[in-house]
Formats: structure tokens, sequence, C-alpha cells
């Protein structure tokens, strides 16, 4: 960049002498906020297109703003731009740049607004971008996992509680729970660009302008559907920031579970799936280790994550109205936060694609446990008109004879069965079969063979 009059920052007019290089250094957020220069360079095109309309300008600065902005985009765009951090940000960096090329016009541009509405309006532009964009990545993971519950729909295994075998389930229903949790993470995202369809631009530093702006045309033609309608909480709010970074928590809350889940699932101790060598790694002493490395990775940012929110929370507790310095983070912890998100749904899709269930591993787990206790619970109730809590006792009879004897609940013989319930016939005995314990779960949302096919089709058309 050329030398000229205005390569000092704005206010040296009003404060005398040049900043410590230290407090330069840690005042500027040129290295973070660099991120939003297309956004930047977007609203301010849109802001002098606002003011040529209102006569607040001439056509001609107005062109010769449009152009100056062009080129900047395109110079950045190739990284032949020169970042300086005396400038401070991205928006002082594309002004000073801007005077370099077209003059003394580009004073004009920063009429009517502030850095304060100019910033938060890049920013709700760019964080409406990140959510679609994570909305993305949400679909293309519920697609990858509805594609393995389709296929494992009759692939039986035990549903846990405390870890402990509980009752059978189909592997296909256990991956549609995720799938559900997915599905709310993507409804959360979308719930948030209502308040990231409010548009800030026109408030000014605090109080509005003087000037006789149009703020119901640039919000449109941001993309906006209405301006926001308190300057003061405009250039205050960063609830919208709360909002993305607790949506990124909870999302990464799932991502961690289902990581865990793996992670045991894959354990010595289970062995009920195997990952492919394309998402494990090896160690450095043990030549036969093959380790869920990417998995761990998973369940361990999810406390990044979580911290970058409290973070955000404790920055602004307590903060007096109306803009403080203490916000100029809230882009470094929204920016670090989408990255490691948008990072793990990716990473997460690629072990789901290379990961294979042990049908019959997790078939010979699911036998264990007496998990079908339940099953005979409920069919006392249905087929000898006694209450729930007496089936369970006498069900729990029937399970304590058979831990007793060594045995699981369908090596028992009628003969057995009877010493407990004499009315018994051989057709209790289906009640053992896992096919139909799973099968017999047939209320709404149960893991019923059909209701799982008829939920996997109703989400292959909602995605």
């Amino acid at each position: 960049m050329g030398k000229n009059k205005n390569n000092k920052a704005i206010w040296t007019t009003r404060i005398k002498g040049n900043s410590s290089s230290l407090f330069q250094r840690f005042g500027s957020s040129i290295n973070i906020d660099k991120r939003l220069y297309k956004e930047d360079i977007t609203a301010s095109i849109i802001h002098v297109e606002m003011l040529f309309k209102q006569k607040i300008i001439s056509f001609k600065i107005k062109n010769k703003i449009v152009y100056g902005l062009g080129k900047i985009e395109k110079e950045i765009s190739k990284n032949k731009f020169q970042f300086n951090q005396r400038y401070e940000d991205i928006h002082m960096n594309i002004e000073k740049r801007l005077f370099e090329i077209i003059g003394e016009e580009a004073g004009y541009i920063h009429t009517a607004r502030s850095r304060n509405d100019q910033v938060l309006t890049d920013f709700k532009i760019w964080i409406r971008s990140a959510s679609k964009e994570i909305n993305k990545n949400l679909n293309k993971l519920m697609k990858t996992t509805l594609k393995i519950a389709d296929k494992n729909i009759k692939t039986i295994m035990p549903g846990f509680t405390h870890l402990k075998n509980a009752q059978a389930v189909s592997f296909g229903h256990y991956l549609m729970a995720y799938v559900e949790m997915f599905y709310r993470d993507k409804k959360r995202f979308l719930n948030n660009m209502n308040s990231l369809y409010e548009c800030p631009l026109g408030v000014s530093a605090l109080t509005g302008t003087s000037f006789n702006i149009d703020r119901e045309y640039t919000a449109k033609k941001l993309g906006f559907k209405n301006p926001t309608k308190n300057s003061i909480d405009t250039v205050s709010d960063r609830d919208f920031v709360l909002d993305f970074l607790y949506n990124c928590s909870v999302c990464s809350m799932h991502i961690s579970r289902i990581a865990e889940e793996m992670i045991i699932w894959n354990s010595d101790g289970y062995k009920i799936i195997k990952l492919s060598d394309k998402v494990v790694t090896g160690s450095s002493i043990m030549p036969q280790k093959k380790n869920p490395d990417h998995l761990e990775f998973l369940r361990g940012k999810s406390g990044q994550v979580y911290g970058n929110l409290f973070s955000m929370l404790t920055i602004l507790k307590g903060l007096p109205l109306s803009y403080f310095k203490d916000l100029q983070d809230d882009k470094e912890i929204v920016f670090r936060t989408n990255d490691i998100l948008v990072n793990s749904l990716k990473i997460l899709n690629e072990v789901l694609i290379n990961f294979h269930p042990d049908h019959k591993k997790m078939l010979k787990l699911a036998k264990t446990g007496f998990i079908t206790a339940t099953d005979l619970a409920d069919y006392l109730v249905k087929n000898h008109s006694i209450s729930f809590r007496d089936a369970y006792k006498k069900t729990a009879t029937i399970v304590n004879y058979a831990e007793k004897n060594k045995k699981e609940l369908d090596d028992l013989t009628l003969q057995e069965l009877r010493k407990v319930e004499p009315k018994l016939t051989s057709e209790v005995l289906k009640v053992f079969n896992l096919n139909n314990s799973v099968n017999s779960k047939k209320s709404y949302g149960g893991t019923a063979f059909y209701n799982i096919k008829k939920m996997i089709r109703k989400y292959q058309k909602l995605i």
C-alpha cells in the first residue's frame, strides 16, 4: 500500500501520540475479524447505495466508493491485501485502503454509521451463513445415519440402562435416537434465524442518526426481514451470539455422546462394532493397538465448545449498556466454536461411513443379562389377569432361579417356569425370542421393525 495523509488511525485528530506497540497488538482484532471482509464490503456497498438513494451523497461518490470496495474485495480474495494492526479491525483496514484507491471521497463511506452497527451487521450475516452451513453438515450426517439404520432394522442388540443390559432393541432404532437429536439441533439453528433476521445497520454508535436514512432499504437489501427496534439494545445485544453458542454446545454434546457409545462398543470389553483402519490410529510403543482417536477427539472437543459458551456468558454478565471493548472477543469465540463444530460433524460422518456392526456379537450380547424379563412380566399381565407388580415379583423369582442355576431365561423349561406360575403354557416360551421381544414394542416410537421403517422413511423425506 502506498502512503497518504490518511495512513493514521482516525482518532489521532483527538488523541495525540501513538498507542504503545503492546496496546496496538493487544487491542487489535484484525487477525480475527478479517474473516468478515466479504460481509463488511457487501454491507458497505448497500450502505452507500442507500446514502445515494436518500440524496445524502452524490452518484459520483457512490460509484467511486463501490468501485474501490470491489477492488479491495478482489485484493483480499487473492491474498494481495496488506492487513495492518495499526488500524485495529477489518472495517478500518478496508476504509484506509479505500482512501488509497479513490482519495478523499472515501471519507463519505462512514456517513450515518458507526463501527458498532457496522460490525454487528457483518457478524449477523456471517452467523446466518454459518448456521446454514452447519445445517448442511447435519443433513449429511443424518442421511448417513439413516442409511446405516435402514440396513440394520433387524439387527438385534441390547438396549442399556446404567450400561447394563436392559431390553432388546433394534440397532437401527438405536441409531434413529441420534437422528432425533441431530434433527433437534437443526431446528435449534433454524429457530435462531429469527434474531439473525433483524438488521442492526443504521443505529450508529448507540442513538441512531440525524441523517435521513432508510433502514428498511438496507435491511431488505442485506437479506434481513426488518431493522432492529431499539438503538441502545442493538449495539449491546449479543443474545444471538449466545443462542448460536448454545446451539453449538448442545450439538457438540450429542456428538460427544455417540462418540462415547462407539468407543465403548469398540472396546475389547464389548467388541460389537469394528472401526475401519481409516478412522483409527496406532500406538508409538504397542504394535497391536488400533485406537479410536477420532472418536476421542470428538468427545473431548465438546469441552472447548462449552467453555466458549461460558466465556461469552461471563463477558456479558453485569455489562452495562451499551458498547464496551469487552464485546470484541465475541467474534473469536464464535469463529473458534464454529470451526470446532463443523470439523466435528465432518469427522463423525467419516467415522460412521467407516464402521461396521458385528451382528453376531450384538446378538450374543443381547442373549445375556435376562434381557426378556420385562417381556415375561408383560405376558403374565396380559394373559393371566394379574397386576404388573405381582407379575414383576413372579418374574424376579424366575430370574433369581435362572441366575442361581446359571441359565438364561430361554434355557428354562416349561416345567421350571411352572414352579413359579403353574398356569403357564408352552406359549410363554415365545416371549424369550429376541425378535419377538423387539417386534412386540409396537407403541408409537417403539423399537418394532415396522415402526423403525416408518420413521426412517419419514426422515428421508424431511431431510
